[in-house]
Order: structure tokens, then sequence, then C-alpha cells
């Protein structure tokens, strides 16, 4: 099944790229099929889903693919990992919807979204390091081609490069700390779960630290984190709505997820050394990000500098996880549950905001560096009410707003941390930043007298409005019935918190 689920969109990637028979139109069908298609197979693996053995995984599969080296085509689910397959898949077809009106190579467009979706699951799923990897760099090189393909602006080839240079990288030197697991284990292996049970650098603070050290540079700038965040922001501005929309929603969990998915379990006690550092990286980003946002008049790069602000809270959070205070694994867990469920939450609200900034942009008859300026629009509600609404919906969802996805996250993660780690309250003015940033774009944008660029502006087309009320419908179902998501979430949250403690 999840063989399936990674390589159906890959295939039909390739039958685009292949079969220049099929049309632009037909294209596109193709394309929204195909995520229907692996939505609903998502959904049936999650129906069929029970919690496996604390330290298992489900619906595994495996196969030998470099023997030499020991790595093997090894797959698997858990709690962890199930909600982030699902939540991209939601998001990628959010994204065809939203496609159905893409006139620029509209062939060539839905194949490099589908090989997209592809590796990004592929990374969600993989339990062997040289799997992940492949899958890991292969994101990269397709948002590569994303944002210079498809971006906006002369300065959208500079930007591709820029996030290529800087995340590639970064994947250099995760791939290091891999080859060190490797190199310590005995026997060698790049098996996830062979790796998690030897903990093969135990008893070994100096090679830990330095292994740890370029796994977290790696994730780190793939998050991104405080100070290696500057690719971000023009990236976002000058990518399309479709990009902005994946790199947000997906790419960036690629790091957190290898936080709780390597880092953490592989490598416990660096991970208990270098805990307080990676709290102050987290702090440091949630308040920075959202000063940054609040200090910006282009719309795109304020919500662009949120994802560094609500990262920050995912980082906080598995920091505090690692600092050992007596009496505190209930409240560790709880900040590993609301990391994950701030992942799930994060990639449903902000890219259902960059897909309706992104109208700004379709709208503007020449498109120029300034179109997303705020000053630039005023009184948008008027002639846009369901573009006003949706907006309203989406920023309160942004800041925490109770009854939303982002609440349940955002209490979980600000619970367990204060009580392992009390001076971790000072993150909580981050929240305090994001309703001002948001309040105030909303009233620059939507509010007062109709002028500038909002006269005559059209409101949401039907494909614009499906592809953004379903993503944004969801962080409110989450957000009022959280329990059948955090009972996935928590269990494999308890055990990540037992092998931290090993």
């Amino acid at each position: 099944m999840l063989s399936l689920i990674v390589f159906l969109p890959m295939v039909a990637a390739l039958v685009l790229i292949t079969a220049p028979r099929i049309g632009d139109a037909a294209a596109r069908w193709v394309w929204l099929s195909v995520a229907a298609v692996e939505l609903l197979l998502v959904v049936l693996c999650w129906a069929r889903f029970e919690t496996p053995e604390p330290g298992g995984f489900a619906y595994e599969e495996r196969a030998a693919w470099i023997p030499g080296v020991n790595s093997s085509y090894h797959l698997g689910v858990d709690g962890l990992s199930l909600p982030l397959v699902a939540m991209t898949a939601v998001i990628f077809l959010a994204c065809a919807v939203y496609g159905l009106r893409e006139n620029k190579r509209p062939r060539i467009h839905a194949a490099l979204l589908l090989f997209l979706q592809s590796v990004s699951v592929g990374v969600f799923v993989s339990l062997d390091l040289i799997l992940f990897f492949v899958f890991f760099d292969l994101s990269i090189v397709g948002m590569y081609f994303a944002i210079a393909g498809w971006g906006r602006g002369d300065e959208a080839g500079r930007s591709a490069l820029k996030f290529f240079l800087y995340t590639f990288l970064g994947s250099l030197a995760l791939l290091a700390g891999f080859i060190g697991l490797y190199v310590a284990a005995d026997p060698h292996t790049f098996d996830m779960p062979e790796l998690i049970a030897a903990m093969p650098l135990s008893g070994r603070p100096l090679a830990g630290g330095l292994v740890l050290a370029a796994i977290l540079l790696g994730l780190a700038v793939k998050t991104p984190t405080v100070p290696f965040h500057t690719w971000l922001p023009p990236a976002h501005t000058d990518a399309s709505a479709i990009g902005s929309t994946v790199l947000a929603a997906v790419l960036l969990k690629l790091g957190t997820y290898g936080f709780v998915r390597i880092a953490m379990p592989m490598l416990p006690q660096a991970w208990q050394s270098w805990a307080w550092p990676v709290v102050v990286v987290g702090v440091v980003s949630v308040v920075y990000g959202a000063l940054v946002a609040l200090a910006q008049n282009n719309i795109k790069r304020m919500i662009a500098y949120t994802s560094v602000n609500h990262m920050g809270y995912v980082v906080l959070a598995v920091g505090a996880a690692g600092l050992l205070v007596p009496d505190t694994e209930a409240a560790r867990s709880i900040a590993v549950t609301g990391a994950v469920t701030q992942m799930v939450s994060h990639g449903l609200i902000t890219g259902a905001l960059f897909l309706l900034v992104g109208v700004l942009a379709d709208r503007a008859t020449s498109y120029d560096a300034h179109t997303y300026d705020m000053g630039r629009y005023g009184g948008l509600a008027g002639p846009a009410p369901r573009l006003g609404a949706l907006f309203a919906v989406g920023a309160f969802a942004s800041l925490g707003l109770p009854a939303f996805s982002g609440f349940i996250a955002e209490f979980q993660i600000f619970t367990g941390s204060i009580a392992v780690a009390p001076v971790t309250a000072f993150a909580l003015i981050g929240i305090l930043l994001t309703s001002a940033l948001f309040l105030r774009a909303f009233q620059r944008v939507f509010t007062g007298e109709t002028r500038g660029q909002s006269i005559g502006f059209l409101d949401l087309r039907p494909h614009e409005t499906w592809s953004v009320a379903p993503l944004l419908g969801l962080s409110l179902v989450i957000g009022v019935f959280p329990r059948p998501l955090l009972a996935v979430i928590e269990p494999p949250a308890q055990t990540l918190i037992d092998l931290i403690g090993r």
C-alpha cells in the first residue's frame, strides 16, 4: 500500500512527460484525479491503521536495495508520520484544484507537482536513512524548478538558486551525519529502527555531539530556523501561489519531521546535551519571525516570516522534550504531541493563506515587485467578500484562536514546555505579535474605502474557493474535534520520550 501511495504520482508524472499527445486540459485533470486517488488511499490507510507496539510501524515494506552498505528499501508509518502523509495528500489535492486554471506549461507543471508529491510522501514513510536522503534531496530539485520555472518576477531564478544552494548545503551536512551514524553502528546499517534500538553513539559525547550537530544543521536549514532562514522570504515572494503553498505546507515539515524521526530517538544522549540550545533557537525563531513579519509591507513576505515563527514553536517543543527534569515525562510527551499537531496545523492554515494571497498576483494586469504591497490595496472586502472572509478565517486560525487547530497545537506546546522550563513562557509574546500582524494586514488590505488595485477586483472563482475552503475547514474540524488526530499521535510521542530518557 505505501509503495503505491509513494510512486503513483511519480508514475503519473512520467506519463505526462513522455506522452506529449496529452493536452493541457487533460493534464490538469490527470493531476487532479491522481491527487484525489492519493487522498483516498491515505484515508483508507488511516481507517485501517492500528497503533503498533512501541517502536513499531504499520504497513511495513522491506526489500534488499544496497546490500553492500546494509541499506534497504524500507517503508512504514506510525502516529508521527501518518498525519503528515495525510496532510501532504490534502495539500496537493488543494493545489491541483487551484491549478485547474494554470496556463503556463500546464502539462509540465502538473508533472512537476506530482513528482514533488511523490518524493515528499517518500520522506515521511522512509525507514532507511539513505532512502530518506534520496527523497529529501529530490524534493530540493523539484522545488528549485517550481520556483525558477513558474515563479513571478525577474528575481525568481535568483531566489530559486539561493533556495537550492542553502538547502543543498544543508543536505550535505545531513548526509555527513547519516554516515557518522552508520560508521558508529555495529553492525553497520542505515536502517532507522535498528539505529534507534542500538543508540550507536551512546557513551561517546564528543562523537555524538558532532554527528548531532551535522544532522541539526541539515534539518535547521530545511525547517528553517534562525539564523538559517534567509533563503525563505525571497523564495516565497517570487514563487507562484502553488509553489509557496507546497514549500510552506509540506517541504518545511521535512526538516521538523527529521527531528522526531532521526535526531531525537537515535542520539538521545546528545539530544539531552543540546536541548537547551535547541530551546533557545526555538524561542528566538518564534519572536524574531513574528517581529520581522510585523515590519513587512509585502503581505506574501509577511506570511513567509510567520512560517519562521510557527516552525519555531515546533523547535521549542522538541527542545523542551530533551530536558530531563524530574516528574515531567507527561509534560514532555504533551510538547511532542503539540509539535506534530503544529506541523499539520501550519500546513493547512499557511497553505490556505498562500493560495489566497496568490490571487492578488493572478488578478494583477501586469505583475511587478509591488503586487503584494499592502499599501496598494484597501477596502478589498467590498469587491471580493469571499476572499476577505476566507482570509479573515485563515488569519484568526494562524494566530491560534480557539476552535482552530493552531490553538490545539500551541496550547499543548506551551503546556508541555512551560512545565519543563518556565522560561519558555517568553515565547508567548509570539502569539501577541502574530495577532497584531494579521489584524494589521487585514485592516490595510480589506477594510476602509475601496481604492487602488482593489477597484474592480474580481472575487474568488470556484476553483480558488474550493482549493482554500476545505483546508480551513479541516483546521476547524481539528480544533473542535482533536481527539481522532491526537489519538494517533500520542502513543508514539510517549514512546519518543521513553527513547530520549534511556
